[in-house]
């Protein structure tokens, strides 16, 4: 089995509490949950307050997956943490249809995104209106094949691997050339959707890498990104917030 870079062990002794947290419906939250079987229900999305303190009304969701992409995991897919504003969802989706058009080989992992209802959404602290994406990043194996970032429950779904300086954990290494690619087809894509791409946190440290292909090159000027380390290392995975307007 391919073993990959976890982080330090002060980290993991509370990830079994941050796994409950992040997996754990509130209980209003369940009860409309379940009464709705899941489904999207209501009228079109709207968005209230901000990342970190706001709401959403008619969320949407991704399909679990399509021809280049899935959700980072099954059971946080039907626990219902991958809804966001219908404006976001249909601007991931077209991104998608043209990566998939103009690059075949590739794969993509989308990852946490908010409660149907937005709110507070433990362990993130943004994530609150509908209109945040988390994306694992694209890798290849060592030997250049394109791959998909194993997530799992032992490793916080994905949000537990730590790369290197390198790039690298374990038998993987970050595809900076796809992860341009994809911010690239976002920015596009919301564009044609009437909103924009706020800001991207991408690790720091890792940046230079992603700035130095063809593709991050353009991404660099025309996109905002994080100048400073974030709360959580954002090394495994980047945060994308979009310019929605709400109430």
């Amino acid at each position: 089995m391919t073993k990959l870079s976890g982080r330090q062990p002060r980290r993991r002794r509370i990830w079994p509490v941050v796994l409950l947290l992040m997996m754990g419906l509130p209980p209003v939250g369940f009860c409309l949950w379940i009464a709705s079987l899941g489904l999207e229900i209501g009228g079109p999305s709207r968005c209230y307050g901000s990342v970190a303190n706001g709401r959403l009304e008619g969320g949407r969701r991704l399909p679990y997956s399509g021809a280049n992409y899935r959700a980072y995991s099954l059971l946080g897919f039907l626990a219902g943490r991958t809804f966001m504003h219908q404006s976001v969802r249909d601007t991931v989706l077209a991104a998608y249809g043209e990566l998939h058009e103009r690059h075949p080989e590739l794969r993509f992992l989308y990852a946490e995104t908010g409660w149907p209802w937005g709110g507070r959404f433990a362990p993130h602290r943004t994530h609150a209106n509908g209109t945040s994406v988390d994306f694992h990043v694209p890798v290849r194996t060592l030997a250049g094949e394109v791959a998909e970032l194993p997530a799992s429950v032992f490793n916080k779904l994905g949000y537990s691997i730590a790369f290197d300086r390198a790039a690298r954990s374990g038998e993987y290494q970050i595809d900076f050339e796809a992860l341009a690619l994809h911010l690239q087809a976002l920015d596009r894509a919301a564009r044609q959707h009437g909103i924009s791409v706020a800001r991207v946190i991408f690790e720091p440290r890792l940046q230079p890498r992603l700035f130095a292909t063809k593709a991050g090159a353009q991404i660099s000027r025309s996109l905002s990104f994080n100048k400073r380390p974030v709360w959580v290392p954002h090394d495994q995975h980047y945060h994308v917030d979009f310019n929605v307007p709400c109430g």
